[in-house]
Order: structure tokens, then sequence, then C-alpha cells
């Protein structure tokens, strides 16, 4: 007998029955769990009432937030004080978000028909939502347009029920009546509260897309968790992962929302706020719903806005600042803005997470790859090498890294980041 030759004990039916077992539970994985998405994330949607947006939106947005630069903090060091930021990045960063509220101010926009609009006679929505999509035409073809562009349309509740349907069908349909739909388009479906809403909307985009010959799955959409019967059902079970199951083909991100849901638990007004701990509970949850379930997640906004003197405006950005960062920490990679003057602070807590983790991670992931030296201090994960690769992509798609410097850095193009993001299946 051969030594060396391997020998089992187990029988090669055991293993046959155990495959057969198991084929449910791999189905339901592979459908329910394929894993995060290594593509772009926003790095925040800016909401904008339906009746103000126009084509020109965008770059507004970019030139006011330049003007407020400008006035209260025209120079690296002076933004660097007013946010604390590290003297060593201060001049980087500035440059960087000064481009970016040149180049690309916005990265993802709502148009918005729920809070931020109100309830108004259905004609006068009906004609909004036209124009709306005919503006929102308009810029893409100026190319005003940001990366990212939806609507969110009223929830699916009893009271708007119609009205939300309404305004989200002939949004899409003039939207398609102009040409192509913009990829991505965002839907975000406002204040769920019950799996069967999600399964009603999941319904209406098969309609949808039935009815005009689009292909099947061509429309997703977003779920704003803003009640507290979207965390923990009338059983006591959480919702949320039954949420996402409702329509896990469907569902592409959860956004919480800060006031309602803080409301919903009697927070005081003056503490309902992304730090408040109903806040932390209620993410916590969503957190772990979504998962290695591709879909992602979205902080709220803060109602504190940059306005009036230039103490009042370094408080306020100090203040968001200050809320984005700890987003960032706690692995939510987006969030809302409301006001142009949010933007400098959300792309200076943004540009400084990247920058100030990128020697270490570029560090760890050469040493990985082979291309540096041995790590010594920290032994990886092929689940954090999946991490490492993420965190830099994220840096590269927001503007905050350069694919030079990343390439020089680890050895790895933006391509083999994505292959070292992706989750093996």
């Amino acid at each position: 007998m051969d030594q060396h030759r391997a020998r089992t004990s187990i029988p090669a039916t055991t293993r046959h029955e155990i495959a057969a077992s198991l084929a449910g539970a791999d189905a339901h994985l592979a459908r329910h769990y394929p894993g995060e998405n290594a593509t772009r994330q926003p790095v925040h949607t800016v909401y904008v009432p339906a009746d103000r947006f126009t084509p020109g939106t965008a770059p507004a947005w970019g030139a006011a937030a330049l003007a407020l630069l400008d006035t209260h903090a025209p120079d690296p060091a002076a933004f660097a004080t007013a946010l604390g930021l590290p003297a060593g990045l201060a001049e980087e960063i500035h440059h960087r978000v000064r481009a970016k509220l040149t180049r690309e101010p916005v990265e993802d926009l709502r148009i918005d028909f729920e809070d931020g609009y109100g309830l108004r006679p259905d004609s006068e929505e009906d004609a909004a939502v036209l124009r709306a999509a005919a503006h929102l035409t308009t810029a893409r073809r100026q190319g005003t347009a940001p990366p990212g562009v939806g609507i969110r349309c009223k929830s699916l509740e009893a009271p708007v029920r119609d009205r939300a349907i309404r305004t989200l069908d002939l949004f899409l349909t003039a939207l398609l009546d102009a040409g192509p739909l913009p990829a991505p388009l965002r839907l975000t479906l406002p204040k769920v509260s019950h799996p069967d809403q999600v399964t009603a909307m999941a319904r209406l985009c098969d309609a949808f897309e039935t009815a005009t010959g689009l292909p099947a799955g061509r429309l997703t959409f977003e779920l704003q968790i803003e009640t507290t019967q979207a965390i923990v059902g009338s059983d006591g079970r959480a919702t949320v992962a039954r949420l996402i199951a409702a329509a896990p083909t469907r569902v592409e991100a959860l956004h919480y929302g800060t006031f309602d849901y803080s409301a919903a638990c009697s927070v005081a007004a003056a503490l309902q706020a992304p730090d408040h701990p109903a806040a932390d509970h209620a993410k916590a949850v969503m957190q772990a719903a979504a998962a290695g379930t591709g879909v992602r997640l979205s902080d709220g906004s803060t109602n504190l806005l940059p306005t009036g003197d230039t103490a009042q405006v370094h408080h306020a950005w100090r203040h968001h600042h200050a809320l984005v960062a700890r987003s960032l920490a706690r692995a939510y990679h987006q969030g809302w803005d409301m006001h142009p003057g949010q933007l400098p602070t959300r792309y200076a807590a943004v540009y400084a997470f990247y920058r100030q983790g990128l020697p270490d991670a570029a560090r760890r992931l050469a040493a990985h790859l082979g291309g540096g030296p041995g790590n010594t201090t920290v032994l990886d994960e092929p689940a954090t090498v999946r991490a490492l690769a993420g965190f830099l992509l994220r840096g590269l798609h927001c503007g905050a890294l350069d694919p030079r410097e990343i390439t020089a850095a680890t050895g790895a193009d933006p391509d083999t980041l994505h292959t070292l993001a992706t989750p093996p299946h």
C-alpha cells in the first residue's frame, strides 16, 4: 500500500445526501446574500423639492458652495482651522474639495415629491412631475445632471397611495418617452413600515417594465427606514430583513430618515440627530440586515444649516463634518445633504477619511499582493483584503484618491481592486 495515499472514511453517499439536503439553503443564500457590490456608491444624496429642481440645480449648488468657501474659508489654513483638519492634509483637501465642487458638486440627486414637496392638488403635482422629467431630460442632454438621479414619490400608505403611484408612473413614462432611462435611476420609497409595501412597489416596477417593454429587473428602488415598524414589528421580530427579502432583486438601498424616525421614538426636537442613541440602534439593525445582501446603506441628514455670519457657518460646518466622519467610521458611506453649504464639509470629511487611511490600507494590500514588505503587525484575512480593496475603490470613486497613487502604493490598478473587492461566488 502506498503510504502517501490519502485515505477517507465518510462514504460518498453521505456526501451526496448532504449536498442534496443543503441545496435549498445554498439557493436561499445565493439569492438573498450575493455579497457586497463593488461598483460606485455615491457619498451623499441631495434632496431638492420638485418645484425647485431645474437643469442647472447641481451646478448652482456647486457655485453656492464655492461662494460660501470664498467667504468663510478662502484658503486651506482657514478651512483647516474651521474644521480641525490635520495641518498636513489641509492644502490637499482644500484643493480637492474645490475641484470637486467645480467638476461634480453633486453625486446623487433626488427630486422630492414627498416631505420636501408636500400635499398639493393633483393637477399641480401632475404638472410638476412632467416639468421635473423634462428638466431632468434637459440636464442629461446638457451634461449638468449628476451621476445618480431619481425621484422620491410619496409613500404607499393608504392616504397617499394613489398619488404616489400616479407620480411614479407619470415620471417614468415621461422620461422613457424622451429616451433611454438614466443609469443608474434611483427610485426612493419613503415611510416603509410593512413588507407588503415593498412587494407592492416591486409589482409596480414589474407592471411598468411589462407595459413599456423594458427588460425585467431594470427598475430597482431604495427604502427609507423612518418608522419604528420598519425596525421592530408588532410580533417583536426585527423587520428590516423582511423588507429586503420581500423584493431581494429590487431593493437597492436602505436610507435612514433622521427626523421621522426620531419623532416616532418621541425624541425631543432639539435632540433629533443622526448620532442619537435611537438612531444608532436603528442603523445597527439596518446594517446587520443588509450585510452580505448587496443592499447599500445611507445615513440621514442634519437640519443645522451653514447660514449667517462666519461664526455661525463654522459652527454648522464643524457639526456636519463631525457627523459625516462619525458615519464613515461606522461604515455608513453615504448620507443626505439638504443645503449647498453642506457640500464642502461632506467632501472634506470624506476626503480626510480616505487620505488618512491610504498609507495603512495601501501597505497592507501591497503586502498581501507580494509587492511590499511583509505585514508583521496585522494578520489580514481574505475578508479584510476585500475591505482594503473596497476602501481604496471608494476613495477612488469619490475623488479622494487618484488611480496612479493607488497603483504606485499597492501595485494594483483599479480593475484589480474591483476584482479583489468582489466577494467570491
